[in-house]
């Protein structure tokens, strides 16, 4: 039986200086270097302001690198933005986009997430798609419909030569962050199959199949194997709980466990 890949990582969003950052990444680096990466895709996404030296703290072999967000142009006058050429400068592989709270606190609309998605594409970064309904589109029952309109809209353009680039993470709104509540597997796995569902109306089913769907929100060492053990979810994107280079290991090695046992 072919073993199924598994994509685990964290987004330390406004935490950590570069020291700390620098010290998380050793500590899982040494931590994590005897986990064979055939099957295991690792990574951190830390604040820009560390991504220099988070690069020289962990081979790219051990650990993927990401940046939280990215401008839409190689160039330009945006005061405060971040282009691609810069990120890639610095040698980060994978870009987030999309996340809640850019959509909800900074007001990104879908269409600045589709420009940005496409130019991420077209530099050869991985996206990291991030999609995810509020509590009240939860409570109105129309969470899938949310997601499609999401998922649609940011890829609305995209070439399928880009899908072997294209990770999408599911985190619900309201089970993110330090009060979160996190979706029980049966919830996410779901909203997973609504997601596979809407790529294989897009990319036709084999294209769709490569994209891999992780679940984020309130993700923890009580919930994620459980998560990770129905068939739809194909990683986790992992907060608080994994900013501890330990914890975050232990987690990781509990997942694996429980895919290849």
């Amino acid at each position: 039986m072919t073993k199924r890949r598994v994509y685990l990582g964290t987004n330390t969003k406004m935490y950590k200086s570069i020291a700390q950052t620098c010290s998380f990444l050793k500590e899982l680096s040494e931590l994590t270097a005897g986990l064979s990466r055939e099957h295991l895709e690792l990574f951190v996404i830390p604040s820009y302001t560390a991504l220099e030296a988070a690069r020289k703290a962990a081979p790219p072999s051990i650990i993927k690198l990401g940046a939280q967000n990215m401008a839409w142009l190689d160039e330009g006058p945006l005061t405060g933005e971040i282009s691609p050429l810069m990120l890639r400068e610095v040698g980060v592989e994978i870009v987030e986009i999309g996340h809640s709270e850019r959509r909800h606190i900074f007001r990104e609309d879908l269409e600045t997430i589709r420009k940005k998605v496409l130019c991420a594409a077209r530099h050869g970064f991985t996206v990291l798609l991030c999609v995810g309904e509020t509590t009240e589109e939860k409570e109105a029952g129309c969470m899938d419909d949310a997601l499609r309109i999401q998922l649609k809209s940011a890829l609305h353009g995209l070439s399928p030569e880009y899908l072997s680039r294209l990770w999408v993470a599911y985190e619900p709104v309201w089970a993110i962050g330090e009060n979160g509540t996190p979706a029980s597997r049966e919830y996410a796995e779901a909203r997973h199959k609504a997601l596979r569902e809407t790529l294989c109306q897009l990319f036709g089913q084999g294209a769709a199949e490569v994209v891999p769907l992780l679940y984020g929100g309130s993700v923890n060492s009580e919930n994620a194997v459980g998560l990770i053990g129905m068939d739809h979810i194909d990683g986790l994107f992992i907060g608080r709980s994994a900013w501890d280079a330990r914890r975050f290991s232990a987690i990781i090695r509990d997942v694996l466990d429980s895919v290849y046992r």
